[in-house]
């Protein structure tokens, strides 16, 4: 299935350095596999809340995250559509245009720093790394945080993290990674 690519739309470090590597394709379907012999996943069904909304509340972080990609719709139980590739300022606006238009109940979504991104990242998974019945149908490709890395020059970059292979790594704020949008609770 292709990736959807949207140039312009509307305008824990530790915990994500220690993912482990296994190569994936974008293109590829998830063929997840999980190894609890030597640990319990890190991230279990029951630590989150489901909001019956397409969105769920994890209980220890008190974050609300969106079950679905910007780009994907929750329909029938999952994550329909393919996510939208999105530069870095496309993502920021993204959040943004959705907080404008109440499509999620609330006004104040917005892109994860690394540490929130990181601790959602299902450690004893690959293919994705990332807990699939609380989050379905999450390709194993990078998705952007909203945390800049420092820069002199102009065209900078931000951190991505990815729920394939790579963990945490930096790239250009004009690639275009998926992003996946949260917001704290009272």
């Amino acid at each position: 299935m292709p990736r959807a690519t949207v140039a312009a739309l509307p305008a824990a470090w530790a915990a994500a350095l220690l993912l482990c590597s296994q190569s994936s394709s974008a293109a590829d379907p998830p063929s997840q596999s999980c190894d609890v012999s030597q640990y319990p996943l890190s991230t279990p069904t029951a630590r989150f809340t489901d909001n019956g909304d397409g969105t769920v509340t994890d209980k220890e972080s008190k974050l609300m995250w969106m079950r679905c990609a910007v780009g994907q719709t929750w329909t029938k139980g999952t994550c329909a559509g393919v996510p939208a590739a999105l530069t870095w300022a496309a993502a920021l606006d993204a959040a943004q245009a959705i907080n404008k238009r109440g499509n999620f109940f609330f006004n104040d979504w917005r892109v994860p720093q690394v540490p929130e991104l990181a601790g959602i990242a299902e450690r004893q998974c690959k293919n994705p790394r990332i807990n699939l019945t609380v989050f379905p149908a999450t390709p194993s490709v990078d998705f952007w945080t909203a945390t800049s890395r420092p820069s002199k020059v102009e065209e900078a970059s931000a951190y991505v993290l990815g729920f394939g292979a790579d963990g945490v790594k930096y790239a250009s704020k004009l690639e275009t990674h998926d992003v996946r949008l949260v917001r704290s609770t009272p």
